[in-house]
């Protein structure tokens, strides 16, 4: 298990770093770089567009990666998806910029986006049912949270690469080649992840599938007409997580920095901090879900974040490294103790033969929800407000309270007993 669980990590962890550097991107310098003929505030919106394309093509991922994994196997998930996902990435650090091919640059950078998108969303699905599916049932929380820590190793790798260049060169060098530095280092990143999966075992669950000839001949068709109310709870459920960690890691780096004054470097610092803190609880809040049940600290996890979003924002505001940081921790924090739990939650939910589509797709089609449309509306909500951007904070805390019905109307799945064997599904 610490074996399979470190490749899930490292494997999501890359997958991460590459779609995160993108946002840290975005947020700083591919406005005025690819949309230079815009207004800052278009450019930033359009970056931000861009960036949504990558969320759009996660729930697409996650329908044709999850049925190879669940006509082929969990292991060929997992090579594809971050093959996929590093060749884009590194395609990204090679597009000239609008100066160069005009409007082609932004094209390609959209279409280099979608198949980040494409390929993460295959990611998540085959890292999670990996430990998920070899895990002991006592401990399926636990084990299954390794990959959920892989975002959070991903984000500081990304971020802590960006900080360097952004304090070490000069405002002219970052813009101009500095920024694709993160972008080609993907690329050996890829292939140290493949590497180590290239020795992992298919799952003992999946085995028996196929011995018993009881794979399923089109999962996506199944899921649809089987478990669509539970994607679409599960979607919403998760939402808000997705909206909290964009707001924090991408919305309020523009919003600094633009709005509030604060460099680049402080505020990613203040990020990166709160994400640190945030991975390291992981595990601890998925020991507590093997204790207590997945839905209990996910109904937690949703009320706490709609009590937290109007402090957030007002300690963002006050463009204090120490009380933003804070504001930051509080909501990251709220967001891991639903997180830390949806990895061994979502494979319980659906039934093995249409696990790895089912699982992904509600997971990921959140993402869309929550993900894509929170830094634009964002961005929207707060441009021209002189005080502070309390539309945001009510948005963040409308998208809580309807997660938080969708995770009401979810079953529990934590075993009865000790030891006891789940894979049993609970549909909806």
């Amino acid at each position: 298990m610490v074996r399979l669980a470190a490749a899930s990590l490292v494997g999501t962890a890359i997958e991460f770093f590459d779609f995160f550097v993108y946002g840290t991107a975005a947020a700083l310098v591919l406005g005025p770089l690819f949309f230079p003929t815009f207004s800052p505030l278009a450019g930033t919106l359009a970056a931000f567009g861009t960036f949504a394309a990558g969320f759009l093509a996660r729930p697409l991922g996650s329908v044709l990666f999850g049925h190879i994994g669940d006509r082929y196997g969990r292991r060929p998930v997992l090579f594809a998806s971050l093959l996929l996902t590093g060749c884009a990435t590194v395609a990204v650090g090679c597009v000239p910029t609008y100066a160069t091919l005009g409007m082609a640059a932004p094209v390609l950078l959209l279409l280099l986006r979608f198949l980040q998108g494409l390929g993460l969303g295959g990611e998540w699905g085959g890292a999670v049912l990996l430990t998920a599916e070899h895990a002991p049932a006592h401990r399926r929380a636990l084990w299954s949270s390794f990959p959920q820590i892989g975002p959070a190793i991903g984000f500081l790798l990304a971020n802590g690469v960006m900080l360097a260049l952004t304090a070490g060169l000069s405002d002219a060098e970052f813009r101009s080649w500095g920024w694709r530095v993160p972008f080609w280092a993907a690329g050996l990143l890829a292939a140290a992840g493949l590497l180590l999966r290239s020795s992992l075992a298919e799952t003992p669950q999946f085995e028996e599938l196929s011995a018993s000839g009881e794979r399923a001949g089109a999962p996506l068709a199944e899921v649809a007409r089987d478990h669509w109310r539970l994607v679409l709870l599960t979607a919403g459920a998760l939402a808000v997580g997705y909206a909290i960690f964009y707001t924090v890691s991408t919305w309020a780096l523009a919003y600094g920095t633009e709005h509030l004054g604060v460099s680049s470097t402080v505020m990613l610092t203040c990020v990166m901090a709160a994400v640190a803190i945030k991975g390291a609880a992981t595990p601890f809040v998925a020991l507590l879900a093997d204790r207590w049940g997945r839905r209990p600290l996910c109904l937690a996890g949703c009320a706490a974040s709609a009590l937290w979003m109007f402090p957030m924002v007002a300690l963002l505001y006050t463009a204090r490294p120490l009380l933003m940081f804070l504001g930051f921790l509080g909501s990251l924090l709220a967001f891991i103790t639903m997180f830390a739990v949806v990895a061994a939650y979502l494979p319980e939910l659906y039934e093995p033969r249409v696990r790895c589509t089912g699982a992904a797709v509600g997971y990921n089609l959140a993402g869309v929800l929550g993900g894509a449309l929170t830094p634009i509306v964002a961005t929207t909500l707060s441009d021209g407000v002189s005080g502070p951007p309390w539309g945001v904070a009510a948005y963040l805390t409308l998208v809580a309270l309807v997660s938080l019905g969708c995770f009401a109307l979810l079953p529990e799945t934590l075993p009865e007993r000790r030891g006891a064997d789940t894979k049993e599904a609970v549909t909806a």
